[in-house]
């Protein structure tokens, strides 16, 4: 059997390359997400805490097990280096153990290994599932912009957007200002995958190498934003999407919508003064419309903004607080909002997205179109024809 060397003698090792090696090796690793938990011992029903999660270094994803973890949570994006870890079978797969033999400390981001996108594996948009790393991407620019966002008491900027390929979209965040624009074509290596409220999402920070490269095989970047609407049945099965287009009938008005109050913190809804994430506010008035659009397929929820409900609805807040304070009756200015929407026929586009409820729709845009009665008989005359 080969002689183990002294864990001050382990050499740094990347994840893809824990496959038949000595019992205990040093990595550096990004936490993807872990989770703390108690079990039973056996021996004696005592109870022993454990944190199960996934690691990766932008070579590949691994799983993981620490045995009595420090009391202190271990965060998403926590870089640690493990001296002394030990490599286990798991269904096939290499996982990491770290138990009282094992150093593990705080590493920095820029001790992750350098990831060249040659010898990575090329994945498509439509490949990409939550926690990957160990990937490159050839995709266009859809579209980018940058907004400010605080980071416990650091303000920083973030550069948000969409990728595509011709298997589908992905949103980005990037850390970094790789001076992205819009319609060029890029070769990316050492991004990740992470969910977001529901959405995939690749996010770029320091590690992330990009390369221009010629757009040869790669949509156009307006194309994903005109195409055509689409069955909101086609979507939902799909589970949604990142520029979605759909059009469809307004049949119902869901609750709370109108005159809203939000939380001057975090924009979330306020009941009775008080937001569940910062408690007693003074809340912040705001209109919303929570539309049930229907298209002959299926259903979904659009969640319009004060501006969309303000054009909807003919009137603006400052009048709707008038209102209310001439007849101090929220329910009333709620018929009024259902009684202008309800019946009307919109084409909408935005972020779409899928969870126990059905799917939900952010919009960007949203137009009113005309009905056109003669076409819209003949499409139900066809649906009833093919259900005989």
């Amino acid at each position: 059997m080969e002689e183990e060397r002294p864990e001050g003698e382990l050499p740094e090792l990347r994840l893809r390359e824990l496959v038949s090696l000595p019992p205990r090796v040093h990595v550096v690793g990004r936490v993807v997400r872990a989770r703390r938990k108690e079990v039973v011992r056996r021996s004696d029903g005592g109870r022993r805490t454990l944190l199960a999660g996934l690691l990766s270094d932008g070579t590949a994803s691994v799983r993981f097990t620490w045995w009595d973890p420090p009391r202190e949570e271990i965060e998403a994006g926590t870089v640690l280096r493990a001296v002394g870890a030990e490599v286990r079978e798991f269904r096939g797969a290499p996982e990491l153990v770290f138990s009282w033999k094992t150093r593990i400390g705080p590493a920095g981001p820029a001790e992750l290994p350098q990831i060249d996108g040659e010898e990575i594996p090329r994945r498509t948009v439509r490949e990409l599932v939550d926690g990957e790393e160990g990937f490159r991407l050839e995709v266009r620019v859809v579209r980018v912009a940058s907004k400010p966002v605080s980071v416990g008491e650091e303000r920083r900027i973030v550069h948000e957007g969409l990728l595509a390929d011709r298997t589908g979209l992905v949103a980005f965040t990037a850390w970094s200002d790789f001076h992205l624009s819009a319609g060029e074509a890029l070769r990316i290596a050492g991004a990740y995958v992470r969910s977001f409220r529901g959405r995939r999402q690749l996010v770029l920070d320091e590690r992330a190498v990009l390369r221009r490269i010629a757009p040869e095989g790669l949509p156009e970047a307006a194309e994903w934003l005109r195409r055509a609407p689409r069955p909101i049945a086609d979507l939902e099965e799909d589970g949604g999407g990142e520029a979605a287009a759909v059009e469809g009938l307004v049949v119902a008005l869901l609750p709370p919508s109108g005159l809203v109050y939000r939380c001057p913190e975090c924009r979330r809804s306020v009941l009775n003064g008080l937001c569940r994430v910062h408690g007693t506010v003074a809340g912040v008035p705001d209109l919303r419309a929570r539309l049930v659009l229907d298209d002959g397929t299926g259903a979904l929820t659009v969640n319009a903004d004060r501006a969309a409900t303000e054009r909807l609805w003919g009137i603006d807040l400052p009048t709707v607080r008038e209102r209310l304070r001439e007849t101090p009756d929220p329910s009333r200015l709620e018929e009024e909002l259902a009684a202008a929407v309800i019946g009307r026929r919109l084409a909408v586009r935005g972020a779409a997205v899928r969870d126990d409820f059905g799917l939900t729709l952010t919009p960007e845009t949203i137009e009113a179109t005309e009905v056109d009665l003669e076409t819209a008989a003949e499409e139900l005359a066809a649906r009833l024809d093919g259900g005989r």
